[in-house]
């Protein structure tokens, strides 16, 4: 499992249930990369799409405790629920990202290999943070682009490695 965001200098990922930044450069990277893939979200970031509606061309699974099912997203109950549906879809070989919000986030980055951040070089008034894995030791930064210009915004896209990955189950995972 992965997890993929963009946060700014602060470590910001939203504000008023909603992003921060209207960054094309990005929105291309996460629509690139998780196009035909599993994309993992709490309820209130289904909430925030446009209608309410889940990602097209995307199995949307949503942790929903009294949500009611639906017919264009799989809705789970539970983390536990949660953790063994991500395990399935691992085990048919498909790529499970963390798309948000900050609870789901923080519930499920142990379990994350890898987690994809686009950068953005300013500060967007969060209200709401992802942990700042450039002062954790359990993560370490393997790869950073070029910064890049996109709305105005310079950019740069990273990833981190978790060494320390919670196994749940799914693939890759070790102790």
């Amino acid at each position: 499992m992965k997890a993929i965001l963009h946060a700014d200098r602060e470590w910001g990922i939203g504000k008023n249930n909603s992003l921060m930044f209207r960054l094309p450069a990005d929105m291309k990277f996460f629509k690139e990369t998780t196009t035909g893939n599993v994309v993992v979200m709490g309820s209130n970031t289904l909430k925030s799409f446009p209608g309410g509606k889940p990602l097209a061309d995307r199995i949307n699974v949503v942790l929903y405790p009294d949500g009611e099912p639906r017919g264009d997203c799989v809705i789970v109950r539970s983390v536990d629920e949660l953790l063994s549906r991500i395990s399935a879809y691992e085990r048919e070989g498909r790529t499970v990202y963390v798309i948000g919000g900050q609870m789901m986030y923080r519930t499920l980055l142990p379990y994350c290999e890898e987690v994809l951040v686009t950068k953005v070089d300013a500060v967007g008034g969060a209200d709401t943070f992802f942990e700042n894995l450039d002062g954790d030791p359990d993560f370490r930064l393997v790869r950073s682009s070029e910064p890049q210009s996109t709305n105005g915004y310079t950019v740069t896209f990273t990833a981190y490695k978790n060494l320390r990955v919670k196994s749940y189950g799914g693939q890759g995972c070790v102790q």
